[in-house]
């Protein structure tokens, strides 16, 4: 019987910083989700906080946050946006001060993961 060695954990998710005049043709052969990956961030903001801070912009169907390979004091995090121009238009408001930090906003792409057995 072949167990496979990732049965029990959620996939990857992969970022992908392009240009928006690339966007569209990669949303021609991928269904996309648009959200921003965030750097520079206060140790104490939270997963919540993050996510009330970003809805102003739109709504928020995924936000995490994770501590730096780099560093175990720093952190990184997802936001995602239900719609694209939702996540550009967060990204334009910059820049911005969660908790009092300015922090760097990037705006990506991931290609939609399908569920298994679908």
């Amino acid at each position: 019987m072949f167990i496979p060695e990732n049965i029990g954990t959620a996939p990857k998710i992969i970022f992908i910083k392009l240009p928006k005049k690339y966007m569209a043709g990669l949303s021609l052969y991928y269904s996309l989700d648009h959200g921003l990956f965030i750097t520079g961030l206060n140790p104490n903001v939270s997963e919540s906080h993050l996510a009330t801070y970003f809805t102003e912009w739109g709504c928020i169907t995924m936000c995490k946050i994770r501590n730096s390979p780099i560093s175990s004091k720093d952190k990184l995090a997802y936001v995602r946006f239900s719609k694209e121009d939702e996540a550009n238009q967060a990204d334009w408001a910059g820049p911005h001060f969660i908790f009092g930090e300015e922090c760097k906003v990037i705006r990506v792409v991931s290609p939609k993961m399908e569920p298994e057995g679908s």
